[in-house]
């Protein structure tokens, strides 16, 4: 088993340290960044390749630029905000399965 603490490798990213353990790679700051400009620019750019092909539309509304991302945007809106509304029926109290000790 390797021992962290007698580790000769050392990383360069600047790193968020709990209790003095360094944290795992995917919790450094500049791996999240990444993670994240890396999904903004799949995103736009599948938003802009949604010019450049042919699109066989059902509905009339299928054919305006853009209209899957933006509707799959609403989409995820709305679930979210659907589990927050079903979230005020469904939620149980922290001890609901510990009650009877």
């Amino acid at each position: 088993m390797i021992n962290p603490d007698k580790s000769s490798v050392k990383t360069p990213q600047k790193c968020i340290t709990i209790n003095d353990h360094e944290v795992h790679w995917i919790e450094r700051t500049t791996t999240i960044k990444g993670i994240l400009y890396g999904l903004f620019i799949i995103c736009i750019a599948l938003f802009v390749a949604d010019a450049f092909y042919h699109k066989h539309i059902v509905f009339e509304v299928q054919s305006l630029f853009g209209f899957y991302a933006i509707f799959g945007f609403f989409m995820c809106v709305g679930l979210v905000l659907a589990a927050k509304f079903l979230r005020l029926f469904l939620m149980r109290n922290e001890d609901y399965y510990d009650s009877d000790r």
